[in-house]
Formats: structure tokens, C-alpha cells, sequence
């Protein structure tokens, strides 16, 4: 299990567009790091939608947003386009990167039914450290607890 003060697994993953994204492309950059189980249900689109909207307050602060789950480029395309939504997601398709960071979901309803990612969000500082985990995502309320988890640990480097 992944603990605050770990340096984050590394990855390449495919965007909806079939481009590698790798974790190092952002070095120097605060990552949020977020999976969540399938694309197009309520609480995903939720989520990805509040990101969006939210999107400059985490780039004022030096930081990009990144949605993993287990769904296909094609899927991603899809949900991107029809949501509006304004920043890569990236394509597990394996696994890998999921279970590198302990994001496999084993215990819900959907989980019985097909893999999927559990809904649970990394915040990856510039040197590729983890500052933050929230291991159970409530949708509601989470973008604003990420975005000001992330400027209270700024201000707090800065003194």
C-alpha cells in the first residue's frame, strides 16, 4: 500500500487520443492523480465534470489533473466529447498502473460484474513524492477538498 512521503509509481498510459502520457511529463509540476471505476456513470461523470470546471484553479497553482480507469481510448473519446471534459484520461486496460497504486476495486457491486478502478485520488508533488491520498473518494465536495488540500500544502513548503 502506497503512503504519503513515497515516491509514485511511474507510468505511460494512452490518452483518449492514442498518445502516451507518461508521470515524468509533468515533473516539476503537482499532479492530481485520480482513478475512478467507469466512464459515463453518474458519479464518474460527476467527478470528471467537476474537475473540468475547476480546471484553472488547479493550474494557477502549478498543477495538472489526470483520470485513469480501465476503459478503453474509445470510451474515453466518447465521455470526453460528451461531457466537455477538459483534461487527459488515460487508458489501464491491463491493470497495471491500477494495481501499482492499489486502485483495484474488490468490493463493490460493479466490481462483481467486470474489473474496475475503485474511486480513489493521489496528489503527487514536483519531485514525484505522494502528499496526499484520499483512499475513499465521496464525489460530492472532492474537488474542493483536493484543491485546498493542495494550496494549504504550498503554503506550508513556502514557510
Amino acid at each position: 500500500m502506497l503512503e504519503i512521503g513515497d515516491i509514485a509509481p511511474l507510468f505511460c498510459l494512452h490518452n483518449s487520443e492514442k498518445k502516451e502520457i507518461c508521470l515524468n511529463d509533468y515533473k516539476g509540476k503537482w499532479i492530481v492523480l485520480y482513478f475512478y471505476p467507469k466512464d459515463q456513470t453518474p458519479g464518474c461523470t460527476k467527478e470528471a465534470c467537476d474537475f473540468t470546471a475547476n480546471l484553472d484553479l488547479f493550474q494557477d497553482l502549478n498543477a495538472v489533473v489526470l483520470g485513469v480507469s480501465a476503459d478503453s481510448a474509445k470510451s474515453h473519446v466518447n465521455f470526453i466529447e460528451k461531457q466537455n471534459i477538459s483534461f487527459p484520461l488515460l487508458s489501464d486496460e491491463n491493470f497495471n498502473v491500477i494495481e501499482a497504486y492499489g486502485a483495484k476495486d474488490s468490493g463493490s457491486i460493479l466490481s462483481k460484474l467486470m474489473s474496475v478502478a475503485k474511486r480513489m485520488t493521489f496528489l503527487i508533488d514536483p519531485e514525484g513524492k505522494i502528499a496526499h491520498i484520499w483512499p475513499k473518494v465521496e464525489v460530492s465536495g472532492h474537488t474542493f477538498d483536493v484543491h485546498q488540500t493542495l494550496k494549504n500544502l504550498i503554503e506550508n513548503r513556502a514557510d
